[in-house]
């Protein structure tokens, strides 16, 4: 059984501030790094990182070879990644003093995918293979559609949520992963419970994965629900704290371990990623989480 991740690739500038900024509002940063990022990435770092064997697939633009070293220094295979002409997807994160982030997306190659690409992506793997997506890059609807025709099984986090989604057949996910303002944008509820009823009622034949920051996470089929608390630290800089998340959760589903494994080693990995700053460079390995 193998993994293949498509998704984007980001190089993120991160600046340090007081507060995140509001409109008209001018403010010095005391601080600006740089690292490799992505939803993509970060979630195929996490992957690699909790003991997956995890493909990726996407492109980068100019500037974007750190990202494939990134990949490959963290073992991820990266024959389906492939460089073109034109900028690279990247972000501007502003880090608070409570180490709250606010980050601004530009797309770039991310956004520049084929249904040749995604076709010949496809074709290298097999029915029961899982399949990992975000919405970052573009051609989301026909790589779930090729997926599903293959016999994949679908693992969706729709982050970020607009209207790209809606062309989307969801009723294709075998696995959502959500944190609270994704799940009010799918069903328009607010408490986690209605959530996790509406997305069984439109969505019926998936399992979701509601995560809610400092109140843990929660896991239901429709008819059993698991539950796991955060373990509490002291947050420095939240940014990939889900796609750590979504990597070890689904690695440990992989491996056979239990909901109930899975959500703790998740909740464990997550926890110790936020204590440090960056993006994919902030995911934990597997022997530090256990």
């Amino acid at each position: 059984m193998k993994i293949l991740n498509f998704g984007s690739l980001n190089v993120d500038y991160v600046y340090q501030v007081d507060h995140i900024l509001i409109g008209g509002e001018t403010l010095a940063s005391s601080e600006r790094n740089t690292f490799c990022g992505g939803k993509g990435l970060n979630q195929s770092v996490s992957l690699a990182r909790a003991g997956a064997p995890v493909w990726h697939a996407g492109l980068t633009g100019d500037g974007g070879e750190i990202l494939l070293e990134m990949l490959k220094d963290n073992q991820v295979h990266t024959e389906f990644v492939r460089k073109i002409d034109g900028p690279c997807g990247h972000t501007v994160i502003q880090v608070d003093k409570n180490g709250q982030n606010g980050i601004l997306l530009y797309g770039g190659s991310n956004r520049r995918l084929t249904k040749e690409f995604v076709d010949e992506v496809i074709e290298g793997f097999e029915a029961g293979d899982y399949i990992l997506l975000q919405n970052e890059i573009n051609q989301l609807d026909y790589i779930i559609d090729r997926a599903y025709e293959k016999g994949m099984k679908v693992v969706l986090n729709p982050s970020p949520f607009d209207s790209a989604l809606e062309s989307c057949d969801l009723g294709k996910v075998s696995l959502f992963l959500i944190n609270e303002i994704e799940g009010f944008q799918i069903t328009g509820e607010k408490d986690p419970e209605r959530i996790l009823g509406k997305i069984h009622e439109l969505y019926p034949q998936a399992e979701t994965v509601l995560t809610l920051g400092g109140e843990g996470a929660v896991w239901s089929d429709g008819s059993e629900t698991v539950r796991q608390e955060a373990f509490k630290v002291k947050a420095v800089d939240t940014t990939a704290a889900g796609d750590t998340f979504t990597g070890y959760f689904l690695t440990a589903r992989m491996e056979g371990l239990s909901v109930g494994e899975a959500l703790r080693l998740a909740s464990r990995a997550s926890s110790i990623a936020v204590t440090r700053p960056g993006a994919a460079g902030s995911v934990p390995l597997r022997n530090e989480v256990q």
